[in-house]
């Protein structure tokens, strides 16, 4: 197992030592805002990634192609930046 592989399994590890024992409905409480929390910082760090490939100069497709997203996702992701969306780099 690789060192990132090993680092996924730590928190997945986390995840389930985090509500070990808990009644189901202190887990699903616990797991909604672990789940809110973790999901905002992970858009936020691709966007922050996708961003700085974007200064790069790279293309929406060779983005798409480097995140394993679709180009439409691509936008998106762009889309939820004003200013990068108003200078993005072009499809090509």
């Amino acid at each position: 197992m690789d060192d990132r592989a090993e680092e996924v399994q730590r928190v997945l590890d986390a995840i389930d030592a985090l509500t070990e024992g808990e009644p189901p409905e202190a887990r699903a409480r616990r797991l909604t805002e672990l789940l809110k929390s973790v999901g905002e910082k992970v858009r936020r760090e691709r966007r922050d990634a996708v961003l700085e490939m974007v200064e790069r100069g790279m293309s929406y497709r060779q983005i798409a192609d480097a995140a394993g997203v679709s180009f439409g996702r691509v936008r998106q992701i762009i889309a939820d930046d004003p200013d990068a969306a108003k200078e993005g780099a072009q499809d090509g």
